[in-house]
């Protein structure tokens, strides 16, 4: 191996060492969103399933009330 070749076989390496140190955080991204997603996608299959469940619990109680106001002379 000549000195010219070893010197691009350097060049090439330094590249490419650069190149994944600029593209690794947004694959570790990607991959983070995918997971992200898949829990999601479970959760609410998970809630689907729950919600076609028979009744077998009372009812939750709402978190809000309505009332009426009338004005009094």
């Amino acid at each position: 191996m000549t000195t010219a070749q070893t010197e691009g076989l350097i060049g090439m390496l330094t590249v490419l060492g650069i190149l994944v140190l600029l593209a690794l955080p947004s694959l570790i991204g990607i991959v983070h969103d995918r997971r992200v997603d898949r829990q999601i996608r479970e959760a609410r299959v998970r809630r689907e399933a729950e919600d076609l469940r028979p009744a077998d619990r009372p009812l939750r109680r709402q978190p809000y009330f309505t009332t009426t106001v009338t004005h009094h002379s």
